[in-house]
């Protein structure tokens, strides 16, 4: 009790900035919680106990994300191209945007950009962690990234000139 206590409102803030949905965002933690004790067995202290209950509710909200659109995320890693060495490179937006309007902005991009640039911004993994779980390759995973950021920052853009829909 005293784990869930204490990890609970974080985690449902973690699906939240997926599912969007209190109750489904509950119910999401609910089942991460019931999934990290009855594999309790399996947790190597290799990480902290948030972290590793973080990445099964990230994983949960990817997995209702993808029944909910009855469909996987389509990767053709097979078209990906490799980017540039400094696709991390620094970019930078307008001072005068919002959190709120770059949360908004991501929720718009394409699905395949979307869960990359979440996990990577917002949640903080790295390319090998968001590989395995989104079942993708590192390289798709820089890939993504690099055009997701691309796609966001013109979002941004285009919101900051006023020509924007």
């Amino acid at each position: 009790m005293q784990l869930y206590n204490q990890y609970c409102n974080g985690m449902l803030i973690v699906a939240l900035r997926f599912v969007k949905d209190t109750m489904e965002a509950e119910d999401i933690v609910q089942e991460a919680f019931i999934k990290a004790f009855s594999k309790l067995d399996q947790y190597r202290a290799e990480v902290s106990f948030g972290a590793w209950l973080k990445r099964i509710v990230v994983n949960r909200c990817i997995d209702v994300l993808k029944s909910k659109r009855q469909r996987l995320i389509e990767l053709e890693e097979h078209h990906l191209n490799l980017v540039d060495a400094d696709y991390e490179s620094e970019w930078l937006v307008d001072d005068e945007i919002t959190i709120d309007e770059v949360k908004s902005a991501i929720e718009e991009l394409p699905e395949k950009y979307k869960y990359v640039v979440m996990l990577y911004l917002v949640e903080g993994y790295d390319h090998q962690e968001i590989s395995e779980i989104l079942n993708i390759s590192e390289v798709a995973s820089r890939t993504q990234l690099s055009r997701g950021k691309q796609k966001l920052q013109s979002a941004l853009k285009t919101k900051k000139n006023g020509t924007r829909s």
